[in-house]
């Protein structure tokens, strides 16, 4: 599946003029609400939005995390400005459920040909000659990627609402896979985080804390840093 992320904002908020003088500036005098999931990457593309929305001279609010249902609807009822982060076709059902292009405006594309799909580590393909999806209805297979001793393969799925859940679900019921396959669906990055403590350093197993503070100790300094040469702080 190719996905696409874009820009959306609230339909009544103009949000990018070019060409204009310092004294025409659009956003003076009007403050924004960003707002992103919890997923880190985000963040930076937050900040180069926020950054270019403070060059046209809108005061730019802290942004606030949020899920992405909570995310749609509160820019629908004005109670947040935009989101930085769109994905096509992922988020539509949500998009539509907020409103769609009747409350919500979407324009722009800034990552195009992203692409879905089931990730194993190269060492297991090669092993056991893993080459697609189907091949977890062997048992012995499933067993190789069992973690809680159930038999199964432990699937980590995607968070609940987007298009990536109804495509794992209809794939493990059209390819018979739901005796030997398990799929996890919850928060992102928490379950990201929480394989890659189970698999990084296996047969072992890295606490999920330990895992996340490595990872996100040189993002928050990065951000720290960041501000302060902004004379944010």
């Amino acid at each position: 599946m190719r996905n696409r992320a874009s820009l959306l904002a609230a339909v009544v908020t103009t949000l990018a003029v070019s060409h204009v003088s310092a004294a025409d500036l659009p956003g003076k005098g009007i403050t924004v609400q960003p707002i992103q999931s919890t997923i880190a990457e985000e963040t930076f593309q937050t900040l180069i939005v926020s950054r270019a929305l403070e060059k046209l001279g809108y005061q730019v609010s802290k942004p606030s995390e949020v899920d992405y249902n909570v995310g749609y609807t509160s820019i629908a009822a004005g109670d947040a400005t935009f989101t930085a982060v769109n994905w096509q076709p992922l988020h539509d059902d949500m998009y539509k459920a907020a409103g769609g292009d009747q409350k919500l405006y979407r324009q722009g594309t800034y990552v195009t040909g992203a692409a879905q799909g089931y990730l194993i580590d190269k060492k297991t393909a090669e092993k056991y000659h893993i080459t697609n999806i189907e091949q977890l209805k062997d048992p012995k297979i499933a067993r190789l990627f069992d973690a809680n001793g159930d038999g199964k393969a432990d699937m980590t799925g995607c968070t609940p609402g987007w298009g990536c859940e109804a495509v794992i679900n209809h794939q493990n019921s059209a390819f018979g896979l739901s005796d030997t396959v398990q799929a996890n669906m919850g928060n992102y990055s928490a379950m990201v985080a929480d394989t890659l403590a189970r698999t990084l350093v296996a047969p072992a197993e890295m606490p999920v804390g330990l895992l996340t503070s490595l990872l996100g100790a040189p993002w928050f300094l990065w951000l720290i840093l960041r501000r302060r040469e902004s004379g944010d702080e």
